[in-house]
């Protein structure tokens, strides 16, 4: 059984802008810097692309936890998908759409679809733990995202 952990936010800044921060490995560890989050990306570029995979190591709910994604899906500046290769979770699944409000704004959705191993007892953990803490998470890094989008530039 997967559970799904869906997070909208609205940003004040064109859906190029907040695509390209979306794959910023750097802004994405900044954006989670309390779990002392690292990033190596199969490339040693910071921007992700289709095909890229990146692997993080990171500190949470007390445990250390590795993971490897790859970008699956990828149109620019849209929608991209990223997918666990390697990692805890049976299956991980994460959509970022990217639509255009008005051509100041953009409307920014995470979709998280994850499924835990260890059957009845791994759904219910995930339920219970696991989902409440990556939606955390995922608000945590959408509020990084519409700072830096925002920011004044000099």
């Amino acid at each position: 059984m997967s559970a799904l952990v869906e997070v909208v936010s609205v940003i004040n800044a064109a859906p190029s802008v907040v695509f390209d921060l979306t794959l910023d490995v750097d802004v994405h560890t900044a954006s989670l810097h309390a779990s002392r989050e690292t990033a190596t990306t199969s490339t040693g570029r910071r921007q992700l692309a289709l095909g890229d995979e990146v692997t993080f190591h990171a500190r949470h709910l007390g445990l250390t936890w590795r993971m490897t994604s790859r970008i699956t899906a990828y149109k620019r500046p849209y929608h991209f998908v990223d997918e666990q290769t390697r990692g805890p979770f049976r299956s991980l699944r994460h959509e970022h759409q990217f639509q255009d409000l008005d051509g100041l704004r953009t409307q920014m959705t995470d979709r998280m679809t994850i499924s835990a191993p260890l059957g009845p007892l791994g759904a219910v953990v995930t339920w219970a733990l696991i989902a409440p803490y990556l939606r955390r998470l995922l608000i945590q890094r959408a509020a990084h995202i519409t700072y830096l989008a925002q920011a004044p530039k000099p």
